[in-house]
C-alpha cells in the first residue's frame, strides 16, 4: 500500500495534483490520504502519526513556514518518509538534497515527469518493504522501518511494537510476528521478541534494551544467549 499526502497553500494547486495523481495510481494499492495547506499543519500531524504516510508532495514555496523548512522540521522526527519537493523555481532543485529529498517536480507538473517519479517511489518501496513492518489498528497504519523497532511484546491477543518514539499495539500473535521477520529480531521468552541490534546487554536471565531490562525464560535462554552475541559481533 502507497499512502500518499500533499503539502500546498493554494487549494487549486493541492487540487490539481490530486487529479493528476488519480489517473496514474493503482486502485487498491495507492491512494492519496491526505492533504496540507501549510507546512505547520503537515508538521504537525506527522509527528502524531508515524508511519502512516509513505510520500508526501511538498510545494516550496508556501506562505509562513516554506517547504524546505517543512522538510527540515519533519527530518527531525521522521526519516524515511518519501519527499518529492513542488517548485516553480528551479534554483531550489538543489537544496531539496540536504534533507534527502527523493526527487522534485517543477510548476505546471507534467504528467510523463509525474509518472516517472512514482516510477521510483515504487522502485524504492518495492526495495525497502522487505526491511519494514506494517501495523493497522483502530488509529490508522504505520510503517516501520526494522532498524527503529526495539521490540515486540504480547499480551493476550495483542501484540505491541516498542519504539523509541512510542508503543502500538495491534490484533495478531507474537508467533505470527516472528515468522515474518528474519533474523535480526530473537525471541527471548513467550511474550518478548527483541531486535538483536537494540540489544545493550545479555544477563544471565535478562536483556537490557536502553533502559529496559526484559526477561529471558529459562527454555530460550541459550539459543537466544547464541543469537543475540552472533549479532553484537557482526557490528
Amino acid at each position: 500500500m502507497l499512502r500518499i499526502a500533499i503539502c500546498d497553500d493554494e487549494v487549486h494547486a493541492r487540487d490539481a495534483l490530486w487529479m493528476q495523481l488519480s489517473k496514474l495510481l493503482r486502485e487498491g494499492s495507492e491512494e492519496v490520504v491526505y492533504d496540507f495547506s501549510s507546512g505547520k499543519s503537515a508538521v504537525n500531524w506527522l509527528r502524531s502519526h508515524p508511519g502512516e504516510i509513505d510520500l508526501l508532495f511538498l510545494d516550496v514555496e508556501m506562505e509562513g513556514m516554506n517547504g524546505m523548512e517543512t522538510a527540515e522540521q519533519i527530518r527531525e522526527f521522521e526519516e524515511t518518509l518519501l519527499i518529492v519537493f513542488v517548485t516553480g523555481y528551479a534554483d531550489y532543485v538543489f537544496d531539496g538534497y540536504r534533507v534527502g529529498a527523493l526527487d522534485y517536480l517543477m510548476k505546471p507538473v507534467q504528467e510523463e515527469r509525474l509518472a516517472a517519479v512514482l516510477k521510483r517511489v515504487r522502485e524504492k518501496m518495492y526495495r525497502e518493504d522487505e526491511r519494514s513492518f506494517v501495523v493497522k489498528n483502530t488509529e490508522g497504519t504505520y510503517r516501520f522501518s526494522h532498524k527503529d523497532i526495539l521490540y515486540f511484546y504480547s499480551d493476550r491477543r495483542k501484540v505491541t511494537l516498542v519504539t523509541a518514539g512510542g508503543e502500538y499495539a495491534f490484533y495478531d500473535k507474537l508467533d505470527a510476528v516472528e515468522a515474518r521477520l528474519g533474523e535480526d529480531f530473537v525471541r527471548i521468552h513467550q511474550r518478548y521478541l527483541v531486535h538483536a541490534d537494540a540489544v545493550s546487554h545479555i544477563g544471565g536471565s535478562s536483556v537490557e534494551i536502553g533502559e529496559r531490562t526484559l526477561p529471558v525464560s529459562r527454555s530460550l535462554r541459550e539459543s537466544a544467549a547464541v543469537k543475540l552475541a552472533k549479532a553484537m559481533l557482526k557490528e
